[in-house]
C-alpha cells in the first residue's frame, strides 16, 4: 500500500491567541472564533472532522468527529508566514527574523535607491491596500517605488504595472533581497504590483515573494533526499526557495490552489503535497474583511469533499494554518495565535483529541514518521495517537 501525505495550510486561519500574545499586542485575538461570532459561517465539513471540537475554538462541536483534532503553539517568537511554514517543516528559528517597526535604516534605503536607480516613498509600517491609495498618485507621477513593512519581517515594494514593468519590479526585489542579509536579514522581500488610477488602486495577483533558503534541514529536504516525490502548491515554492521540492504549481488564489491539490492527488506522482491557500490572509485578513473571510472559508469547506474524494487507503491529510490574522482585531497585521490541526485519512482513527502541541514542528515530524516509519529530528510525532 502506497502512503501519501497532504498538508494544507489555510493561510492565517488562527484559532485563538497564544499565551505570549500580549508581547505582540495580540491578546484576545481569535481569527476563527471572531469570524464565526460575526457571521455564523457554514463550514459543516470541517466541523464534521472535528474543527469545532478543538479546545477554545468558539465553534460548534459535533458528537462524533470523523477526524482527529487539536491545535499547536508556535515555538518561534514570531507570527509571520516564513517562520510558521519553516517551523511546521522542522526549522525552529531562534532568534526570529528581524522586524522594522520604525522603517528601514537610511543606509539600507540609500543602497536600494542607488542600485535600482529609483527613489522611494513611504518606508513605514503600513497596510498594503491603504498605502497604495495614499501614495499611488505620487508614485505614478514620479516613478518612485513605494516601500513599506509590517509587524512581520518583510520588505514590500509596491509599484504600478504601467509605471514599473513587472520584470523591473521583480529585479528590484532581487536587489533588495541581496541587500537585506546579514545584520539586516529579513524573512521576505515581496513584490506588490497594482493597477488603477486617480487615487483608486487595486493590487494584482502578480505578487512574488523572495525568501531565503531555510537555515536548517526541512522535511522537504529529508523526504527528497530519501527518494520521496514532494509537491508544492501556491507560495510554498517561494517560502522554501524551491529547495526540497520536486513538483511545483505556483497558484495565486484559493480556487487554483485547491484544483492543483486535487490534480496532484489524482495523478498520484507526489508522495507529499504541501499546499498554501493564500486568499484568507492576502485578500481578507489584512483588509479586515470579515464577510469575505467567512465566504472564503465556506468555499474551502464546500470543496473539501472534492479533495477527500481523491484520497484512498494509505493517504493522510492535515489541515492547519501558519499564524492568525483576525479581521476583527485592531490593525491589519498578523495575530499571534494557535493554529488548528485537523487530521483525516481513510483507515485513520476518528474522534481523537491530539491536544495542544508545543511546536508546529510536530506536524512535519508526524508526516515524515507516517511516510518513512521514522519521525523527523525536530518536533514530536503524534502518529501513534491517530493510527
Amino acid at each position: 500500500m502506497k502512503k501519501r501525505a497532504t498538508l494544507i495550510v489555510l493561510d492565517s486561519v488562527g484559532i485563538g491567541y497564544l499565551p505570549d500574545a500580549a508581547q505582540f499586542g495580540d491578546e484576545g485575538a481569535h481569527t476563527l472564533g471572531h469570524i464565526y461570532d460575526r457571521t455564523h459561517m457554514k463550514i459543516p465539513n470541517m466541523l464534521e472532522l472535528g474543527l469545532g471540537n478543538i479546545a477554545g475554538s468558539m465553534l460548534p462541536t459535533v458528537q462524533s468527529p470523523k477526524g482527529c483534532y487539536g491545535k499547536s503553539e508556535e515555538r518561534t517568537k514570531a507570527k509571520d508566514t516564513t517562520s510558521g511554514h519553516w517551523e511546521m517543516a522542522g526549522v525552529i528559528m531562534d532568534p526570529p527574523f528581524r522586524t522594522y517597526p520604525n522603517g528601514f535604516p537610511k543606509e539600507v534605503i540609500d543602497e536600494f535607491e542607488r542600485r535600482t536607480g529609483r527613489g522611494t516613498l513611504g518606508n513605514i509600517v503600513a497596510s498594503g491596500t491603504e498605502i497604495i491609495q495614499v501614495l499611488g498618485d505620487e508614485h505614478v507621477k514620479t516613478g518612485k517605488l513605494i516601500v513599506y513593512t509590517s509587524a512581520d519581517s518583510v520588505f514590500q515594494i509596491a509599484a504600478h504595472e504601467d509605471v514599473v514593468p513587472l520584470e523591473e519590479l521583480y529585479h528590484c526585489c532581487e536587489i533588495a533581497r541581496e541587500i537585506l542579509m546579514g545584520d539586516e536579514l529579513v524573512g521576505r522581500v515581496i513584490a506588490r504590483p497594482f493597477v488603477g488610477g486617480n487615487g483608486k488602486y487595486t493590487r494584482t495577483e502578480n505578487r512574488r515573494d523572495y525568501a531565503i533558503p531555510p537555515v536548517g534541514e526541512t522535511i522537504l529536504d529529508s523526504l527528497s533526499a530519501s527518494g520521496y516525490v514532494t509537491a508544492g502548491v501556491g507560495k510554498i515554492e517561494d517560502i522554501f526557495c524551491r529547495r526540497g521540492l520536486g513538483l511545483i504549481n505556483h497558484t495565486k488564489n484559493n480556487h487554483d490552489g485547491i484544483e492543483a491539490t486535487i490534480d496532484f492527488l489524482k495523478d498520484g506522482k507526489a508522495d507529499f503535497i504541501f499546499t498554501n491557500l493564500v486568499d484568507f490572509d492576502m485578500l481578507y485578513g489584512h483588509r479586515n474583511n470579515v464577510t469575505g473571510y467567512a465566504e472564503a472559508l465556506e468555499y474551502f469547506d464546500k470543496r473539501l469533499p472534492d479533495i477527500m474524494a481523491q484520497m484512498h487507503e494509505g493517504d493522510l491529510m492535515i489541515i492547519t494554518a501558519d499564524h492568525g490574522c483576525d479581521p476583527t482585531y485592531p490593525g491589519t497585521d498578523h495575530t499571534r495565535e494557535h493554529i488548528p490541526v485537523v487530521v483525516w485519512g481513510p483507515g485513520m482513527k476518528q474522534g481523537v483529541n491530539i491536544g495542544t502541541r508545543k511546536t508546529f514542528a510536530d506536524l512535519g515530524c508526524t508526516i515524515v514518521d507516517y511516510l518513512t516509519g521514522k519521525p523527523f529530528k525536530a518536533g514530536e510525532s503524534f502518529l501513534g495517537m491517530i493510527r
